[in-house]
């Protein structure tokens, strides 16, 4: 199995930014891809960026591409999510989530392997 733990997340005025962090632990024989869904309050989870094992492949939602950069350090076994220019309509639960086989704007969320607690993330007008 894999633990995946989600921190930084917070609150910030909008225009402002937020990093968030993944860390997985308890497996190191699969090489996954990572990404990050959001959840707000009354809507579906929807994808927000995904990255490969490898960091040299990435893919961003439309409503967040060119102010979110999604990256790893397979050293660490941590993904993160640098969010600048943030907007209140990214007031959201954020989850990081594992998957062996691939994620990316297509991938429905109950296809991915493993998913962390989130954290909340609240941007302020």
């Amino acid at each position: 199995q894999v633990q995946l733990v989600e921190s930084g997340g917070g609150l910030v005025q909008a225009g402002g930014s937020l990093r968030l962090s993944c860390a997985a632990s308890g497996r190191t024989a699969s090489r996954y891809a990572m990404g990050w869904f959001r959840q707000a309050p009354g809507k579906e989870r929807e994808f927000v960026a995904a990255i490969s094992w490898s960091g040299g492949s990435t893919s961003y939602a439309d409503s967040v591409k060119g102010r979110f950069t999604i990256s790893r350090d397979n050293a660490k076994n941590t993904v993160y999510l640098q969010m600048n220019s943030l907007k209140p309509e990214d007031t959201a639960f954020y989850y990081c989530a594992a998957d062996s086989y691939g994620l990316g704007p297509s991938t429905p969320p109950d296809e991915c392997d493993y998913w962390g607690q989130g954290t909340q993330v609240t941007v302020s007008s």
